[in-house]
């Protein structure tokens, strides 16, 4: 009971529709998509275009640059989290401080200590998710290389001795994995966003966190780039 007592009712409710938001678009993200063709979906194709591509080409330097590429940027966002809890921790130290400031703010509920720390603590949880699956979109990247790296020859995929649909369809898989977890943990930086307006008050959460959600919709459904993408009918070769 005494942690229940820690927020009002009014933030356990905040709380509960941005984590039900957040859950909710995932799922609809990832099943809605396979109907409709996300963002995610479509570039799988051209993912699944490049690896046969790759098992065609001889030597494969140009697909291990590719992928080098893509990891990159899952590192640089998780050293970034890993700065962000840093600096999240050490405002734990100054909340009294952090707490004025944020007073200033105009429509700013003045909230006690121990519910602002709270706060922080969720966004703490919010970037700790977010650098496990940055982390572990960087390790799924190295299996990528080792796929690529382990491709046998052209010719013997032409003469039969490996089966080129399910070896390429296999390592397409698995870069669609590592793109799946990286969205991810891109998702969590975006719904920390709205997790900051908390701050402000219960409500502005909630009408952030659904700003956030149309945002992502937009992008991931409605995006002039998934309409270019959607054009090119060779992927499907």
């Amino acid at each position: 009971m005494a942690i229940i007592n820690i927020l009002p009712w009014a933030d356990w409710l905040a709380l509960a529709a941005f984590s039900g938001l957040w859950v909710g678009y995932a799922w609809f993200a990832r099943v809605w998509g396979r109907r409709q063709g996300s963002l995610l979906v479509t570039t799988n194709r051209y993912r699944a275009y490049w690896m046969r591509q790759a098992a065609m080409r001889d030597p494969r330097m140009l697909d291990g640059l590719i992928t080098q590429t893509l990891s990159n940027t899952p590192a640089f966002f998780s050293s970034t989290s890993i700065l962000v809890i840093g600096a999240l921790f050490a405002l734990l130290g100054t909340t009294e401080k952090a707490t004025e400031l944020v007073s200033e703010i105009p429509f700013a509920q003045t909230v006690p200590l121990v519910v602002f720390e709270f706060k922080i603590l969720v966004l703490v949880s919010i970037f700790v998710y977010a650098f496990f699956r940055f982390s572990w979109c960087m390790r799924q990247y190295t299996f990528v290389a080792l796929v690529i790296g382990a491709m046998p020859p052209p010719a013997d995929f032409d003469s039969g001795k490996f089966d080129l649909k399910r070896y390429t369809d296999r390592a397409a898989a698995m870069v669609g994995a590592a793109a799946e977890t990286f969205n991810d943990g891109l998702r969590a930086y975006y719904f920390s966003f709205a997790a900051m307006a908390w701050f402000i008050s219960p409500l502005a959460m909630v009408l952030a966190t659904g700003l956030v959600v149309l945002i992502l919709y937009s992008r991931e459904f409605r995006s002039e780039v998934l309409h270019i993408l959607r054009e090119d009918g060779n992927t499907d070769r």
